[in-house]
């Protein structure tokens, strides 16, 4: 397990850009999968993107082609950059890893005009 802080949200209007950040506090290499996830409200965290160690990526349908998972294993972190955002990207935005570590405090994301 490691800790994870999620960084880079904020305010932007529809068909913006953000790229948000996912610090580890160790090393990313050991872990087959990493994710980013979002939560409205109560409801159901949903996955959006994952990248696995060779660096293959999977996106829901709602994002492809506006968003790029990536990671810096060097650096510990994995990114997620956000383009054309939409209104209904309004969330809490998550990392984590797979084996599970636990949930950090996530970051706003807020698509508004």
């Amino acid at each position: 397990q490691v800790q994870l802080v999620e960084s880079g949200g904020g305010l932007v209007q529809p068909g913006g850009s953000l790229r948000l950040s996912c610090a580890a506090s160790g090393s990313i290499l050991s872990f087959s999968v990493m994710g980013w996830y979002r939560q409205v409200g109560t409801n159901q965290r949903e996955c959006v993107a994952t990248i696995d160690r060779g660096g293959s990526t999977a996106y829901v349908d709602s994002v492809k082609g506006r968003f790029t998972i990536s990671r810096d294993n060097a650096k510990r972190t994995v990114y997620l950059q956000m383009n054309n955002l939409k209104p209904e990207d309004t969330a809490v935005y998550y990392c984590n890893t797979t084996p599970r570590s636990p949930w950090g405090q996530g970051t706003q994301v807020t698509v508004s005009s």
